[in-house]
């Protein structure tokens, strides 16, 4: 064999390569295919704008295109075989060269351009504005929310009438209320004027007795606790009779004093005896040894006879 014939690739690796560079391109075309284009996403608007009519042309899917790769290397031809020479000695083992298959080059793959988007230009659309319906509110039931209002308003009414009521109803009762206390103030006064005017009646008839029985020197009655001493008398229970009694017995004795304007006792006498005469007459002595106080009836000094017991105990 000549180098020429062990540098040339064989068939079955020539083929193996156009195999392989078909498959790519196949594969190429798949992907491509199956790409989508991006669609452009508009923003809503907030206002309903009017309905527009957009005649549109679907989008075509790419066609894919696979293109056939001829290779420039010419099949290789099998070297027609030679006669080897006769050789008479025993022929050495011929080593066989290692052909490495090289590897084929990969073609990079045509980019595909996407088809553009044909949009088919439609005649000038007249846009008319369609009137704005207006949109019918939900009827709501306000059957009980009226229920509900009347009788609130019923319940303030009441209240209100109740209020008036009590109102009403307190303003009689201070009525007769200041009504029972006129009443009632105007009896006291009548009362107190009647007891004034009978006191003052009184008065003068006292001041009327007292002016007469000071002009006639006639005695009024008047009682021991009435008299106001202005010196006491000194009373003792008399030797004489000491000597006829038991030690502790007792002697009573009640007189009656004539007691003058200036207040002296002018007369003595025995309204009920002590069952002793002695002792009655010393009583009378020894009393006249003292003196009232003027008796006086409305400021008006008058004679009066005073009622005066005396009681004596045996030493």
């Amino acid at each position: 064999m000549n180098s020429t014939s062990l540098d040339a690739p064989s068939p079955k690796l020539t083929l193996t390569a156009i195999a392989i560079a078909a498959a790519l391109h196949a594969l190429t075309v798949v992907a491509l295919a199956s790409l989508k284009t991006p669609e452009i996403e508009e923003s809503p608007k907030n206002q309903t704008s009017p309905i527009e009519i957009e005649m549109v042309t679907l989008q075509k899917e790419p066609v894919a295109v696979v293109e056939e790769v001829v290779s420039d290397i010419p099949p290789a031809t099998p070297p027609e075989p030679k006669a080897a020479p006769a050789v008479k000695a025993q022929p050495k083992p011929v080593k066989e060269p290692v052909i490495k298959e090289k590897p084929p080059k990969a073609t990079p793959p045509k980019k595909v351009t996407p088809p553009k988007k044909v949009v088919e230009k439609q005649p000038d659309i007249i846009k008319t504005e369609t009137p704005k319906t207006p949109i019918a509110e939900p009827k709501v039931d306000t059957q009980a929310a009226d229920e509900q209002r009347r009788a609130e308003e019923r319940r303030i009414r009441e209240q209100e009438q109740r209020k008036a009521e009590q109102e009403a109803r307190d303003k009689a009762a201070a009525q007769e209320a200041e009504r029972l206390a006129a009443e009632q103030a105007a009896r006291e006064a009548e009362a107190l004027a009647a007891q004034q005017a009978a006191q003052r009646a009184a008065q003068a008839k006292a001041a009327k007795e007292a002016a007469a029985a000071a002009a006639s020197n006639t005695p009024v009655n008047f009682t021991a606790s009435n008299a106001d001493w202005a010196s006491p008398p000194r009373l003792s229970f008399p030797e004489r009779a000491a000597r006829n009694a038991r030690s502790g017995d007792t002697f009573n004795v009640v007189l009656v004093l004539r007691v003058n304007k200036q207040g002296g006792i002018d007369s003595v006498r025995v309204a009920q005896s002590s069952g002793n005469p002695r002792v009655d007459k010393e009583a009378q002595r020894q009393v006249r040894s003292g003196k009232f106080k003027p008796f006086t009836q409305n400021g008006v000094p008058v004679v009066g006879n005073v009622t005066l017991p005396v009681s004596y105990a045996v030493p």
